[in-house]
């Protein structure tokens, strides 16, 4: 930001003239950002405002090229699939080069090839009929690049705060995405309906390619570099030492394994079929999602005021409502209670988000945060293809309302099985995060507890 103009020697030397004539303008000064909204910071969430708010859009872009392909409801699932398999398959090994290289430029170069895969999917569109597997090749490109982003954005995110406000930072940017993919999804919709699938895509690319730009001018220089040594297998084998000896961290991860499938499958599969049946079509739905969206933004901002003392306890807490939008379906319920219940499960889920990456970035050291984070991402999806999967073969066996009665309970019970473990119970907000370097063991001890 542009410091406020010094006045001029004339214009000091004007003032007094000023003052016999009438009151003294004056000036304006431009307001600051906060303190704890830096430069990269700042740069971090401009750039993840604009791919959010092209990537929404982009997601309804690419199941419209399909249909208009002459495709069908598996082919858009196949082209799904094809974008979340490599985002399994690499996103360790992501996590492993996100903390050897300098995090931006993997970043920069994640945000090239998903401009060069969607810039490519784009002209297919546009200029004749894609066949299914181009669009799942270059579906798969995009997820290889999301696969080396996530741990790298969220590392960077999270060395890039410091000090009490890194709440209140981390909700303003979880605000930001989360208010972006709301705009970006009902705007993506209606460009689709207006101008067509291939232009929406096209945006997507330049979206990327924007905030690659942006990104490019991160600075790392307050980050240490590491010590030559190791390999990449040494380096997993690390992340998954700092990983499993915390029972907080992978019991959590755990558990949104399990509620993050059941609840992608409920809300992909049986969503659009008891809104088909029962609310009268895709437009209800749509206003559930985005509800949904408005709750998430509702929620961050909740949390730019409320700091819990035990964020694992309240985060934790707040997850139970995510057993509420499946209950709701299996009812179903009217329109507007469901509406109301989606907008809920949207606050309190974002809560659970910020409380989340608060401790991560008061308990992980920085040179591990990647890793920590590609674990993170990789139990967050890894079982939501297989869940999606067998939603339809679960509704021909026991019904559309036991399954998504059977979705609820799962949410339930894994959450109510992480209470259990005391870390998650006991563990409070403090200001100073792990130093870089600390060792397992050490950063165990250095963790606080409520007694």
């Amino acid at each position: 930001m542009t410091p406020p103009t010094e006045p001029s020697k004339a214009e000091i030397t004007a003032a007094p003239a000023e003052t016999a004539v009438g009151p003294r303008r004056r000036r304006r000064r431009r307001p600051r950002r906060p303190a704890w909204a830096g430069r990269n910071y700042s740069l971090l969430t401009a750039a993840a405002f604009v791919t959010s708010l092209g990537s929404h859009g982009a997601l309804i872009a690419a199941a419209f090229a399909v249909l208009e392909s002459g495709g069908d409801g598996g082919d858009v699932g196949l082209v799904a699939a094809a974008r979340t398999l490599p985002l399994v398959l690499f996103l360790l090994i992501g996590g492993a080069v996100a903390d050897r290289l300098p995090r931006h430029r993997v970043m920069v170069a994640a945000n090239a090839l998903n401009f060069l895969s969607q810039g490519a999917f784009a002209a297919l569109v546009l200029l004749g009929e894609p066949r299914l597997w181009q669009m799942m090749l270059l579906t798969a490109l995009g997820g290889t690049g999301q696969a080396f982003f996530s741990p790298a954005a969220e590392g960077m995110l999270l060395s890039s705060v410091r000090g009490e406000q890194a709440g209140r930072a981390f909700a303003v940017f979880r605000m930001a995405i989360q208010g972006a993919g709301l705009g970006g999804a009902a705007l993506g919709g209606a460009m689709v309906a207006v101008i067509g699938p291939g232009w929406v895509l096209a945006a997507d690319a330049v979206a990327f390619a924007v905030a690659g730009s942006l990104r490019a001018f991160l600075d790392v220089r307050h980050i240490p570099r590491r010590e030559p040594g190791g390999g990449l297998l040494a380096d997993l084998r690390e992340g998954w030492r700092e990983f499993s000896s915390r029972p907080w961290l992978w019991g959590i991860v755990l558990q949104f394994s399990i509620a993050n499938a059941v609840v992608g499958a409920a809300q992909a599969v049986y969503g659009p079929l008891v809104a088909r049946d029962h609310l009268g079509g895709a437009a209800p739905w749509g206003l559930a999602l985005g509800l949904f969206g408005a709750g998430t933004v509702a929620g961050a901002l909740l949390m730019t005021r409320w700091k819990p003392r035990r964020p694992l306890l309240a985060g934790t807490l707040c997850v139970f409502p995510l057993a509420l939008p499946s209950a709701a379906l299996a009812l179903p319920v009217p329109l507007g209670v469901l509406c109301a219940v989606m907008f809920l499960t949207g606050v309190t889920v974002e809560v659970f988000g910020v409380s989340w990456m608060t401790t991560l970035h008061q308990e992980i050291s920085e040179d591990k945060l990647s890793r920590v984070s590609a674990y993170d991402w990789f139990g967050s999806v890894a079982l939501v293809p297989l869940a999606t999967a067998l939603a339809g073969p679960a509704e021909g066996v026991f019904g559309r309302a036991p399954s998504l009665w059977g979705c609820a309970g799962l949410v339930v019970a894994v959450t109510a099985a992480v209470l259990c473990v005391p870390e998650v119970r006991n563990l409070t907000r403090r200001t100073q995060p792990v130093p870089r370097g600390t060792p397992t063991g050490d950063a165990d001890q250095e963790q606080t507890y409520a007694t």
